[in-house]
């Protein structure tokens, strides 16, 4: 088979860029190493940036999400016993977030490959890129037993902080930096009604806490756990009873309970690699770079990938300009870089460090007091959240 690009990752990148490079004429195939199946029971993200809700409309992708999504124009801190609010439209100049589901956004971008006949292979094994410094490169992949060759241009590696493509630029060319945290969120979803419109970060001598939402019926909640937690350590009572206990009286006391649909443990990291390409290849999203969730950079420092790479391509097969596409990992990274300042700063202000001396945990209070005083430092806050421009 011979297409334009190849695409490892059937995850939300790799669709988001099939579909944008399908409506421009790029042919596109793309391999996914699980089912489809196994793809939508992923439950991550769902805060997503003005940026990227506008690139799904782009992909004639949005129309559920703009009629389900909720836009939220703010979120609470919670700290002391109180909430006080950062006003993400007042001090970004009217952006504001939308909160969809990766889920949802995901069985989206499949049905809009399903409705455009797009090439999407599911199951794909052992997929492995070759003679990516040539101009001729390919891919291969077993499926049903068989062994399968593409022929391509271009290939873009979309599958994941475990995938083969970051694996298969040379050692000595690839530079990784890496941040461990000490703990990982523990996070259950349930059919309740989330017990606030808008997001709650917590501060708490016990740890950080997050009360999230999917929808008016899906709440997301979340409880900074030590690393040596396992999923199995907290029954469902166990975690709510936790939860309560970070969360103001008053917002405790209007929590509503009941039995989790998902329960899992996430660790938490900060991770870089460096190029984002080699040769015909291109990294995008977790195959390059991983986040802590705080500051909700994950799906979206994906997405600004894309929009990179989209233009890039189709500056490449429009009109023969190449300087996008060589200019690709600087670019991205340029951005990448901030919105791991972001995450990494909003983890440093609302965790509970276990090895912290007393002498920093002065300095985190005070660093969450003047940005609580501050419009200045509200401002920066905002526009880092509802997003940069790409």
């Amino acid at each position: 088979m011979k297409v334009q690009v190849c695409i490892i990752g059937g995850g939300p990148s790799g669709l988001l860029l099939s579909q944008l490079l399908h409506l421009k004429g790029i042919d596109t195939i793309v391999l996914e190493k699980y089912s489809r199946d196994h793809v939508l029971a992923r439950i991550r993200a769902g805060v997503l940036e003005h940026g990227f809700a506008k690139l799904m409309r782009e992909a004639q992708c949005g129309e559920r999400m703009d009629r389900e999504g909720e836009i939220h124009n703010g979120f609470e801190i919670a700290h002391d016993g109180v909430l006080s609010k950062i006003d993400l439209h007042k001090h970004s100049g009217g952006n504001s977030v939308l909160v969809y589901g990766q889920t949802e956004l995901t069985r989206d971008l499949y049905e809009a490959r399903d409705r455009f006949g797009g090439k999407v292979v599911h199951n794909a094994e052992d997929v492995t890129p070759h003679d990516l410094a040539s101009d001729r490169p390919y891919v291969t992949y077993r499926s049903n037993g068989e062994t399968n060759r593409v022929d391509c241009d271009y290939i873009v590696g979309a599958d994941g902080f475990h995938g083969v493509s970051r694996k298969s630029i040379p050692k000595d060319v690839l530079r990784e930096y890496e941040k461990i945290y000490p703990f990982g969120w523990l996070g259950i979803l349930s059919r309740t009604r989330p017990v606030s419109p808008e997001l709650i970060y917590v501060k708490h001598e016990r740890g950080f806490a997050l009360c999230s939402l999917r929808s008016q019926v899906l709440s997301r909640y979340y409880i900074q756990v030590p690393l040596t937690d396992k999923v199995e350590d907290w029954s469902d009572d166990a975690f709510w009873a936790e939860l309560k206990r970070r969360l103001p009286d008053d917002v405790a006391g209007r929590l509503i309970t009941g039995p989790s649909i998902e329960k899992s443990i996430a660790p938490l990291r900060s991770f870089v690699a460096e190029p984002m390409s080699y040769g015909r290849l291109f990294l995008a999203g977790d195959a390059a770079h991983i986040v802590p969730p705080t500051g909700a950079r994950g799906l979206n420092s994906a997405a600004s990938d894309i929009y990179y790479l989209y233009h890039a391509m189709l500056a490449h097969y429009q009109r023969g300009d190449d300087s996008g596409l060589k200019g690709y990992s600087a670019k991205a990274l340029a951005r990448i870089w901030k919105a791991q300042r972001f995450s990494w700063w909003m983890t440093m202000l609302l965790h509970r460090f276990p090895d912290r001396i007393e002498y920093e945990d002065r300095l985190q209070q005070t660093e969450l007091d003047y940005l609580l005083s501050s419009e200045t430092a509200q401002r920066l806050l905002a526009e880092n959240y509802v997003g940069l421009p790409f």
